[in-house]
């Protein structure tokens, strides 16, 4: 019967994860994981919060308990770094649940812990999201929006590129303009040590910024930084052939890794599924001047998602002769390849076609719920309400009808919708 209760529970919870735009497929390996990071009795209570930020006061009347002990238990669950917290415009704490990717399950491996068993907690995600692929499809391949996004490296610009960037584009804007900035371990990397599978690029270089890096320096997860380390960082980053990785918006991103090919999941994704483009390109392509190329394979080697590769350079007075080649079709646009070419045969031209990259989380957030069928969870995410439930389950099912779905699609209705919301939102 216990066994039955604690299943019930860590479901409630999966199922509502599962109505984040980007969510987290149940199993044994999701329960397990879980329980790992909460107790039946937080996971149920975490199952009823809303997706919106909400205060203790509103957690109190969902969970039918004094609001003191709700502050205690949600104080407990941001210390933990399992929801994130900060002061609301009146000064009131301020919660979320964020999703599991990015969010809390990189949030438990940001630190060495001892309240929780990160060997065990690494195996678990390996075999979650490294063996098994239903996570990993869910989180990168669904809709035609993606959680992230590859900055291009900067040292690899040319006088011309710089013409054509956009502030967004750059890692190092994002550092100088966020209000908070917080250097953790890279859950990538710190996963795969301890199964000893981890590289040798820095550890302690993932950022984490604004209002989530408030909250993870506040409860000791991450380490606060000014922006001359961050920047400093970078530095570090380009010279370890990282590519940046952040949140797919150009405001007040919450997050830039700096990811290698070998550990990190974004890249892994971008190998695995890249057909489905599950990570959003830069806004410029590699061009190789076959003419000059030499074949000396520098630029093949640091690709991390394997979009170089050497052929035939097709020169009878070479015979055995290579050329690097480019799958346009992987490239993320990153420009590491660029920098690796000495002899500077390899250059950044900008894409016949700019990438769209949402304004801030909430655009991004509800274009996905759009793409994903799930924008009913968004407006109505009281799931405790039973007029709320209903709403959103007949909203549902009305989204799935083609006539609706595809009118909601439009890039008139989303920005309709999405005006207003943001407009709320300040």
């Amino acid at each position: 019967m216990a066994h039955n209760t604690l299943q019930s529970a860590y479901s409630r919870l999966a199922e509502r994860l599962n109505r984040f735009p980007q969510g987290a497929p149940p199993g044994e390996l999701l329960f397990k994981i879980l329980r790992v990071l909460m107790r039946e009795e937080e996971a149920g209570l975490v199952a009823l919060l809303p997706i919106r930020p909400f205060t203790a006061e509103k957690a109190a009347g969902i969970w039918k308990m004094d609001a003191a002990r709700a502050q205690r238990v949600l104080d407990e669950l941001a210390g933990r770094a399992i929801l994130l917290d900060w002061d609301g415009e009146d000064g009131r704490p301020l919660y979320v649940l964020p999703p599991p990717m990015a969010g809390f399950f990189e949030f438990s491996m940001m630190r060495v812990r001892d309240d929780i068993d990160q060997k065990a907690l690494s195996e678990l995600f390996y075999q979650y999201l490294n063996v098994e692929e239903d996570f990993i499809r869910a989180l990168f391949t669904n809709g035609e929006t993606q959680l992230g996004r590859t900055f291009v490296h900067e040292p690899a610009l040319s006088a011309d590129n710089t013409l054509h960037v956009l502030d967004y584009e750059r890692a190092s804007h994002m550092i100088e303009n966020a209000s908070h900035i917080a250097i953790g371990s890279c859950y990538c990397r710190h996963k795969m040590q301890h199964l000893g599978r981890a590289c040798a690029a820095p550890m302690e270089i993932c950022m984490t910024l604004n209002t989530s890096a408030a909250s993870l320096i506040k409860h000791g997860h991450a380490r606060q930084v000014d922006t001359s380390e961050g920047l400093d960082l970078l530095q570090q980053a380009y010279a370890s052939n990282l590519v940046q990785f952040g949140e797919n918006v150009r405001e007040q991103p919450a997050f830039i890794c700096n990811c290698c090919g070998c550990c990190c999941e974004a890249m892994i994704a971008a190998r695995r599924f890249a057909v489905m483009h599950p990570v959003h390109t830069t806004n410029f392509l590699p061009v190789v001047d076959t003419n000059r190329c030499n074949g000396c394979g520098k630029c093949v080697n640091v690709c991390p998602v394997e979009a170089m590769s050497l052929v035939s350079a097709n020169d009878p007075a070479r015979p055995r002769g290579k050329r690097a080649k480019l799958d346009e079709d992987l490239c993320l646009g990153c420009g590491l390849c660029v920098r690796a070419c000495d002899r500077g045969d390899v250059r950044l031209e900008s894409r016949p076609e700019r990438v769209i990259t949402p304004l801030n989380g909430i655009h991004r957030a509800v274009i996905m719920a759009i793409e994903r069928g799930k924008l009913q969870n968004l407006i109505f995410d009281n799931q405790v309400l039973w007029s709320h439930r209903a709403l959103a389950a007949v909203l549902g099912v009305i989204l799935k009808l083609p006539p609706i779905k595809q009118a909601l699609a439009t890039e008139q209705v989303k920005s309709r919708y999405l005006e207003t919301l943001i407009a709320r939102g300040h």
